[in-house]
């Protein structure tokens, strides 16, 4: 093989890492909003729901997500595979995994907000909405950021 052809093998390979990426950002950072409000949430089942399905997919390789999600289809509905099938496989694990572990960053990030934050917010006259929006989502963001940042370099080496 001559250098022109490896080199654009490489460039190719690069392109579909940006890929899947940007694609596993786009996709798991606003999943993970509802999944880590569905874990402090006061309903049990929901509750429950939440910590088995954050359990799973940061106790489970990423890989056998990956093969799960892949087959699954075919064995478990007959479904037949296609040759989109494992890149959809792909980005749906990526997805999937990587909003469980957004979930956990923006539940500590939330909860590590002090309960006087929010009495201040309501001797001050808030709704609960506004304390949320201007009390609370400042502070939880520069708390979640070196563990967001941490995430995000992890998903750079996974993909």
């Amino acid at each position: 093989m001559d250098l022109a052809t490896m080199t654009g093998m490489l460039l190719e390979g690069f392109g579909t890492t940006v890929q899947i990426f940007v694609l596993t950002l786009v996709g798991s950072i606003p999943l993970a909003v509802p999944v880590a409000f569905a874990r402090m949430s006061r309903i049990a089942p929901l509750r429950a729901v939440a910590r088995i399905y954050i359990s799973i997919m940061r106790g489970t390789p990423l890989m056998l997500q990956m093969f799960a999600i892949y087959f699954a289809p075919y064995y478990v509905f007959g479904i037949e595979l296609t040759p989109d099938s494992k890149w959809y496989a792909c980005i749906v694990a990526f997805i999937i995994n990587y909003a469980a572990y957004f979930a956990e960053i923006y539940r500590s990030g939330i909860q590590s907000i002090p309960r006087g934050q929010y009495e201040a917010a309501e001797v001050l006259g808030y709704t609960r909405a506004q304390t949320f929006a201007r009390i609370v989502l400042p502070q939880v963001v520069k708390r979640i950021l070196p563990a967001m940042g941490n995430a995000v370099i992890t998903l750079v080496k996974d993909t």
